[in-house]
């Protein structure tokens, strides 16, 4: 199991290069088959790697470059789910677009690995801590809420979280049967039930916001309840990010005391870059043992921040939570779906660049 704080860490998603971009989109045009899209993959996936380790990092992730969604490719994998485009309770601010969300039209199960080979590649490039991102179980109620789970199929919520758990502790196990033993669960459920506009959203469509909290979190809980003790699982949960927008506003304080202090993960992944995030106060929520890890560096915009201003504010939410409790990375990933956010690779990798050099004044380490 990799020890934690690891200092300097990232989300996962990395920004898809271009000739990988091309044969992908070929590969949907129907000009290139299967297999070399595969082996397009494996070789844009090792040189991430590389690059990953050039930068100084330790958590090593295939920068989600065989998915379309951060999300979605995991969905359409779990039995009894389909993607579709549907009214959705927020929008990303300034598009038009709508992307798809997992709709329930059968029961829920586990038939085969969903990102099992993908895990298994990657821990083969590298002998640093392979790390794999799957999205939290609360995703595939959150944007659709009892519409998009098929009355008739599940009249009883009750049957979908448990059908819906069992299927996650059965990609889990296969992981970790794998060698993973680093999981991270990204679930901007949370995040989103801090804005206000949100909730309201939620509680016009007959939903409890606050109910949805504990519900979400204790799926969570519910999926790792029977995790190895050497299985690493870190959240992370954010405001949106698609195309560099995003959708929700608001500080963690409406979810902190049950979240922070409920969930059963090793560190939280937190977004803190800009205003919308609110302050640190409601750190003092995390558990002794437990990680923050502060999204100071935004991966939304090509603008390096300044190191001076990402220590200073390492050192202001040291003031709330122990400094040994703390660590850095982007507020997200750079590419949480195929279009990739609005900014190059040499400024990707100048941001994780700056977490790790960040660490360094900070911690002395990545």
């Amino acid at each position: 199991m990799p020890s934690l704080p690891l200092r300097a860490d990232h989300v996962g998603s990395l920004l898809r290069p271009a000739a990988l971009a091309d044969t992908r989109q070929r590969w949907r045009e129907g000009e290139v088959s299967d297999e070399q899209l595969r082996a397009a993959e494996d070789a844009a996936i090792t040189q991430l790697v590389a690059h990953q380790q050039q930068v100084g990092l330790e958590a090593i992730t295939d920068g989600e470059l065989r998915r379309d969604w951060w999300h979605l490719d995991f969905f359409d994998g779990i039995d009894g789910i389909e993607l579709q485009v549907r009214e959705r309770p927020a929008s990303f601010k300034g598009l038009d677009a709508s992307p798809p969300m997992p709709v329930v039209v059968g029961r829920l199960g586990h038939t085969s690995p969903i990102f099992v080979d993908a895990f298994s590649f990657l821990a083969q490039t590298t002998d640093r801590t392979a790390k794999i991102t799957i999205p939290g179980p609360g995703i595939a109620h959150l944007l659709g809420g009892r519409s998009a789970i098929d009355q008739a199929v599940y009249p009883d919520l009750d049957d979908f979280w448990t059908d819906l758990v069992a299927a996650y502790r059965e990609e889990v196990a296969q992981l970790y049967a794998a060698g993973c033993r680093y999981l991270q669960i990204d679930d901007v459920s949370f995040a989103y039930l801090c804005d206000t506009d949100f909730r309201a959203r939620m509680a016009d469509r007959g939903d409890d916001p606050d109910a949805l909290i504990e519900r979400y979190r204790d799926a969570m809980n519910e999926v790792v309840s029977e995790r190895p003790d050497d299985l690493l699982v870190t959240t992370h949960m954010c405001r949106g990010n698609f195309r560099s927008r995003w959708v929700a506003s608001g500080g963690y304080e409406p979810i902190a005391e049950r979240v922070f202090g409920g969930l059963d993960v090793d560190a939280f992944f937190l977004e803190f870059d800009s205003d919308r995030a609110g302050g640190f106060e409601p750190l003092r929520f995390v558990p002794e043992g437990k990680v923050a890890v502060l999204g100071l560096v935004t991966t939304k915009t090509p603008d390096l921040e300044p190191i001076d201003d990402m220590v200073a504010r390492v050192e202001e939410a040291a003031d709330v939570l122990p400094l040994d409790q703390l660590a850095v990375s982007p507020q997200c990933g750079f590419s949480s779906t195929h279009h990739g956010n609005d900014l190059s690779e040499d400024d990707q990798w100048a941001k994780l660049g700056l977490c790790v050099d960040v660490a360094g004044r900070c911690w002395g380490a990545s």
